[in-house]
């Protein structure tokens, strides 16, 4: 590189040559073992998070409130096989697509725009849950870390950041090893769990009097509808208890973030794509829905509590299970918080692929759509990261309040996807004529019709629940996106209806009257002496050297080596009242222009091409500012002449 700005690029996105890896999209097929673990993190990853949702919003109601925590999973299980068996038939029917493809292709251009934008705001909020309940699990392992959470949270998305700019392709087998850990470590946490639990040595853990209070001042308004039954009050009761449960349903719904993944990477899979994907999102959920299930069935056994202060319940269990070996409690923890770690890294990934497909349809700035040129790719993967810091800074680092953002986006996109799947089933029902087919479709039909109400029931649950706890800025966030992206659509068309070919405009292809060329003069130099030769080569109508009067000396200087020079162009010299040099030449080409409309003048700035970046600051400053102001203005045309100085060719020239 030859700056330092070109130094400081390659140090973080690696070599210009070298295309950037979206994620798995980009990747070649691979077998089901090696694409399921690099599309899992996501959805694994909130095992370790929402079974504390779920019992932080029952413990507001008490101890026996958390009796509730296996029967609000199995709903949440339940829930999450209505949305695997409705995204099978989106894999089916949209082997190449996703959640974006399917709302716009059949919902129209607002849908499609409303769902890429629950996708941008999910994935930041990814990023900063994951990473938010990876330091969660680390404070569990060394508590000291507690009073730095912010700040190791903002230094861990910023070095999460910096991994994604540079694009490594050493990720892969880091995450499938994550996964395949995780894995490990709850299957063996689980088997010494069931060893102590038969030997009788697995005792619940003892809670004081004062840990239960704690638990249910953790969330104030939550223990507002906790009050025990008595007299009149029992009906109401009633409904403050359904209203917890529904509050723990929607808080633990969370669980169901990134089961969708596998749909949008259907291409990553070997022939045949859509079973094998199908397989693969099929195993996800179950392996999600009953992972959940155990740990909050090992809750319940254990009698444990979930606050914001205290370790995660999954590092609980482990400390419980292997209390004899206190190691293997850190050891399984470091897992969970690396997987954690690996999940947020997955939404840097596949951002890029998002981000193109909402260019391609000019939603997002066209040069997006080169999603494989590192420089663009870096654009969407800063955005997120410094976007996902300044939330964990705004939230203080508090993973409950982060997670009253994330479902609402999370449950938008299942929504709007599953009403698109509906809309896409009553179409191809007008083009099949057998009655096999047709019962094909009525059945594909019903499975996303149950999932579309499931979801939507879901995603009222939550906005209504959620929505002064921080549902409103995910909202709100979701709302800007939209606007935003329909901005960028609206500016692409003016655009494209303003520069369509002309038809009936004669005066788009009349050629100028006349050409008037301008050389800007500093100095009698080469580069003078090149952009002279290249403005005489043109041909124009008139040409003229033009230099601002700024001090006397420097013009006498100026005259006397212009005579000496003998160039054939006479120099006319303007003066400069204010000692400004763009105003001038400004008026100057503005005269030209008032007296003949129909002419053309093309400027000719001589440029030094320097080799260093500090040498960027010495030189071409005031000619780069009129160059600016001058392509407000038409009917000029600015051309610029460079003259490679020594630095650059000692440097090699071009990269």
């Amino acid at each position: 590189m030859s700056d330092l700005t070109g130094v400081l690029r390659r140090l973080v996105l690696g070599r210009s040559g070298r295309a950037f890896g979206p994620g798995p999209v980009g990747r070649a097929s691979v077998r089901v073992r090696w694409a399921l673990p690099m599309l899992a993190p996501d959805a694994l990853s909130a095992v370790a998070y929402a079974p504390d949702e779920i019992l932080i919003m029952l413990g507001a109601g008490g101890l026996a409130a958390l009796a509730a925590g296996p029967w609000v999973g199995l709903g949440i299980a339940a829930l999450m096989a209505v949305v695997v068996a409705s995204y099978r038939q989106t894999i089916k029917a949209y082997p190449r697509g996703g959640d974006y493809q399917v709302a716009r292709e059949n919902l129209g251009p607002l849908a499609g725009v409303a769902t890429g934008g629950a996708m941008m705001v999910d994935a930041l909020l990814t990023v900063a849950v994951s990473i938010t309940a990876g330091v969660g699990y680390l404070v569990a392992i060394w508590p000291s870390v507690e009073r730095y959470r912010v700040e190791v949270s903002i230094v861990l998305v910023l070095v999460m950041t910096l991994v994604a700019l540079r694009g490594s392709k050493s990720i892969g087998p880091v995450v499938i090893g994550a996964v395949y850990a995780f894995l490990l470590v709850l299957a063996v946490a689980g088997l010494v769990g069931l060893i102590r639990f038969f030997a009788g040595a697995l005792e619940p853990v003892a809670v004081s009097q004062a840990a239960a209070e704690a638990a249910v001042a953790t969330n104030a308004d939550a223990a507002d509808l906790a009050q025990p039954p008595g007299g009149a009050e029992a009906a109401l009761t009633g409904l403050a208890w359904a209203g917890l449960v529904l509050r723990a349903f929607a808080a633990g719904a969370v669980a169901l973030t990134g089961v969708q993944a596998i749909s949008q990477a259907t291409g990553i899979f070997r022939e045949p794509k859509a079973r094998n994907a199908a397989r693969s999102l099929s195993f996800l959920g179950l392996a999600c829905g009953g992972l959940l299930l155990a740990v909050l069935v090992m809750a319940k056994h254990l009698e444990l509590l979930a606050t914001a202060e205290k370790s995660p319940v999954l590092a609980q269990i482990f400390s419980a299970i292997y209390a004899p070996v206190g190691f293997l409690a850190a050891l399984s923890t470091l897992v969970v918080a690396m997987l954690l770690a690996v999940a947020a890294s997955t939404a840097f990934r596949w951002v890029p692929n998002l981000m193109s497909l909402l260019a391609h349809d000019a939603y997002l700035p066209k040069q997006f759509y080169r999603r494989g040129d590192r420089r663009v790719a870096a654009h969407g993967i800063l955005t997120l990261g410094v976007g996902s810091a300044l939330l964990i800074w705004l939230f203080d680092a508090s993973l409950t309040r982060l997670i009253q953002l994330y479902i609402v986006g999370v449950f938008t996109s299942f929504t709007l996807s599953g009403l698109g799947m509906i809309r896409h089933w009553n179409g191809q029902m007008r083009l099949v004529k057998t009655t096999q087919d047709r019962r094909k479709i009525v059945l594909s039909r019903l499975v996303n019709g149950i999932g579309l109400g499931a979801t939507s029931i879901t995603l009222a649950v939550v906005v209504v629940t959620k929505f002064t706890h921080g549902a409103w800025v995910s909202l709100l966030l979701l709302g800007l996106a939209v606007v935003l992206m329909g901005r960028v659509h609206a500016h692409y068309q003016r655009l494209e209806e303003e520069l369509a070919p002309p038809r009936d405009d004669p005066s788009v292809n009349a050629l100028p009257s006349r050409v008037h060329a301008i050389v800007l003069v500093s100095a009698v130099s080469k580069s003078t002496a090149r952009a002279i030769a290249y403005a005489r080569a043109t041909r124009p109508s008139t040409l003229e050297a033009l230099t601002v009067r700024l001090d006397h000396a420097r013009l006498a200087k100026l005259r006397r080596d212009w005579d000496k020079a003998g160039l054939p162009v006479p120099l006319r010299v303007m003066d400069a009242p204010s000692q400004e040099l763009t105003r001038p030449v400004i008026e100057h080409i503005k005269e030209i222009r008032r007296h003949s409309p129909r002419d053309l003048v093309v400027l000719y700035i001589p440029e030094k091409i320097v080799g260093h970046w500090w040498e960027k600051w010495l030189h071409n400053r005031s000619a780069a500012r009129l160059a600016t102001r001058l392509r407000r203005l038409p009917g000029v045309v600015i051309a610029s002449v460079p003259w490679q100085l020594e630095s650059v060719r000692r440097r090699g020239g071009l990269d």
